[in-house]
């Protein structure tokens, strides 16, 4: 009863795989070929590889359960196998290049300020990276991250009360140590005579296409973002790998029944 219950279950859960796959890779080909933004272009990848992974491995697994087929079963227990051990291998990554930054917090505003040399080196050469960063930064511009506050037109105490995303903060104003005059939500006049150390503050400009999308602050602030979430994402990953290795389990029970009526079925009949 239990072998026949794993091997139900197992049935089951590559179904339910197989049609979680189809949104996932019909998204990612959607993307691919409509994509308006630099952004739709970043997640259409990740998406379509982890659409055709879930897609041939439930079909691996459904039908190696089904048909009793032991090498099939087998193929199905080695990918998960590799697959438990790719997501702990990103978890732990995850940990170690994330426990590094924080935001600084600003006198008189409850936003923060980020500086690119408090995070992780391996982050920061990701991100600085001339080629990546051209993406990113033509991605945040496409999706407007500045507009909103644009579009509110705060004064300067409601600005300074806002409590800005570190994009925002490190991208769509100079640094508050610039001392320049405040406007509006995205333009700061430089005072006259200025000169100051911090090279974000000759970097920044007026011009709503390019402020502070070249400054460090900039590159911080999505590095303080990424972090954020690969935290969120390796969190959610354990529970992921909890769950495979029950899948795992599953299997393991449903490929020794297979062997084992294969081998009644050649020698004892």
């Amino acid at each position: 009863m239990a072998t026949s219950l794993s091997s139900n279950l197992l049935i089951i859960i590559n179904l339910l795989t197989f049609l979680l796959s189809i949104p996932i890779l019909s998204t990612g080909i959607d993307l691919s070929l409509h994509g308006a933004t630099n952004c739709d272009k970043f997640l259409q990848t990740p998406l379509i590889l982890i659409g055709i992974l879930l897609l041939a491995s439930s079909l691996v697994g459904f039908v190696g359960v089904s048909s009793r087929n032991a090498f099939l079963l087998w193929v199905y227990l080695f990918t998960t196998f590799m697959l438990i051990l790719a997501a702990l291998v990103f978890s732990v990554f995850a940990f170690v290049v994330t426990n590094k930054g924080a935001g600084e917090a600003v006198s008189g505003a409850r936003f923060y300020e980020y500086k690119l040399g408090d995070y992780s080196n391996w982050l920061q050469k990701r991100v600085s990276n001339p080629k990546n960063w051209m993406k990113i930064k033509s991605c945040l511009q496409d999706t407007k991250v500045c507009k909103s506050l644009q579009q509110a037109n705060p004064t300067k105490d409601e600005f300074y009360n806002k409590n800005l995303t570190p994009i925002q903060s490190g991208c769509c104003k100079p640094p508050i140590e610039c001392g320049f005059t405040y406007q509006n939500a995205t333009v700061w006049d430089k005072p006259s005579g200025f000169s100051a150390s911090n090279p974000d503050c000759n970097t920044w400009q007026n011009n709503g296409s390019v402020l502070c999308y070249d400054c460090q602050s900039c590159k911080a602030g999505v590095v303080d973002y990424l972090k954020t979430h690969w935290k969120k994402v390796a969190t959610i990953n354990i529970i992921f790998i909890a769950l495979l290795i029950i899948v795992y389990t599953i299997g393991c029970h449903a490929f020794r029944r297979v062997r084992t009526e294969r081998f009644f079925d050649r020698y004892m009949i």
